[in-house]
């Protein structure tokens, strides 16, 4: 869902990779380091898919990145298989090196708090729902090949030919094109290969979204534009 070029499963593809996962007594462990937080419009993008991991690392959005952090959540079928081997091993069966930082744990909390306080998953749901609207039209667009994503987080991906889904020759030519002229429109997007990709925070409105769209709608008709001329 991130630096891949945001490639969102199929509805159903987590809770059968759960359903075999489950049946061979195979751990569930859910990557939430970008979606964990309320980027998706909920809490954690597994209430979103619909499953429930064993274990769960997340990162990033735990402080915001206003300071280092990473945790991992366990259920307790999992906790109790460290805990009983406490005694043997003389402490707590698990550890990190850089664990329980003051400092960062204490941004972390005022961050959740805030995100909470703020409503701010809400409003991720919200402005997430607007986003992923606005930018659907855009798949008649003939640059687009595809146009994915779940709440605020979603990707425009460029073809050579709409047709055929021909990639551009070298890879990433027409995207990193946009990416700069989007910078000229004042709009900070991510070129990944042929895909643009949107992260855009968590406080973001609707009315700002479509700020952000018809800034990216200028962009792509200057690389509209910058195609036709190199062709």
């Amino acid at each position: 869902m991130g630096a891949g070029g945001v490639l969102p499963p199929p509805r159903t593809y987590w809770e059968r990779l759960q359903a075999v996962c489950r049946r061979h007594d195979v751990l569930v462990v859910a990557d939430e380091v970008i979606n964990g937080f309320g980027r998706l419009g909920t809490l954690f993008a597994c209430e979103h898919y619909g499953i429930r991991p064993d274990l769960m690392v997340v990162s990033k959005q735990i402080t915001s990145s206003y300071q280092s952090l990473a945790a991992v959540l366990f259920s307790d079928a999992v906790y109790q298989g460290l805990a009983d081997h406490t005694e043997a091993l003389g402490n707590f069966g698990h550890g990190f090196t850089g664990s329980g930082h003051p400092v960062a744990t204490a941004v972390a909390l005022e961050n959740l708090a805030i995100i909470e306080e703020r409503g701010l998953v809400a409003n991720a749901a919200r402005s997430g729902a607007r986003l992923q609207e606005r930018l659907a039209p855009f798949a008649d667009h003939p640059l687009v090949g595809e146009v994915r994503g779940v709440g605020l987080i979603a990707a425009v991906e460029f073809v050579a030919d709409k047709a055929s889904k021909r990639k551009f020759d070298p890879p990433g030519r027409a995207a990193f094109h946009l990416f700069e002229r989007a910078q000229e429109h004042g709009l900070i997007v991510r070129a990944i290969q042929d895909t643009i990709a949107f992260c855009p925070p968590m406080i973001i409105t609707e009315d700002e979204v479509d700020e952000v769209v018809s800034r990216f709608a200028q962009a792509l008709e200057d690389t509209r534009a910058w195609v036709a001329d190199h062709a």
